[in-house]
């Protein structure tokens, strides 16, 4: 059979061809190509890493300027509290000064004002004295027909209403 006898030369040349081409292969793609690759997924896989660290070098700094920024805001609510505490107390204490003299001033015009009315009963009640001195010399004047000086009438009208 001639197709036997020419499988060792056509096969020859064939695997002689197929060990050449990968050959080529194997230095053009693993040696050429593979370590540019290496390198890039090296190099993509530090920045990567770089990035990471940066990233969280960033939250570390973001958490530390909240921690500022609510110690200041806590601050700054203490000092507000206490401003409004302060003006509370200043406002209560100015409140109770002004109600201490306006206390002073009605106990002033009430210390006047029973004084006049005293006076004015005390004056009121001498009138009504004359009046019933003189109401008492008329009634005996025409009850009795005798005249009462007044001086009489006083002194009874006085010990009537002493009694």
């Amino acid at each position: 059979m001639p197709q036997i006898a020419q499988i060792a030369a056509t096969y020859a040349s064939q695997i002689f061809w197929l060990l050449i081409v990968f050959g080529l292969i194997y230095f053009v793609i693993g040696k050429g190509m593979l370590p540019k690759i290496e390198a890039t997924v090296e190099a993509r896989d530090q920045k990567i890493a770089s990035d990471l660290a940066a990233a969280e070098a960033a939250r570390a700094k973001a958490d530390e300027t909240e921690a500022s920024y609510r110690a200041k805001i806590e601050e700054a609510r203490a000092a507000a509290l206490k401003a409004t505490q302060d003006a509370k107390a200043k406002a209560t204490a100015e409140a109770e000064k002004r109600v201490k003299k306006a206390d002073a001033e009605l106990a002033t015009k009430a210390a006047e004002a029973d004084v006049a009315l005293k006076a004015a009963s005390a004056k009121a009640l001498a009138e009504i004295e004359n009046v019933a001195a003189e109401a008492a010399q008329e009634v005996v004047a025409k009850v009795s027909g005798i005249t009462v000086d007044k001086a009489a009438a006083e002194g009874a009208v006085k010990a009537a209403l002493a009694a």
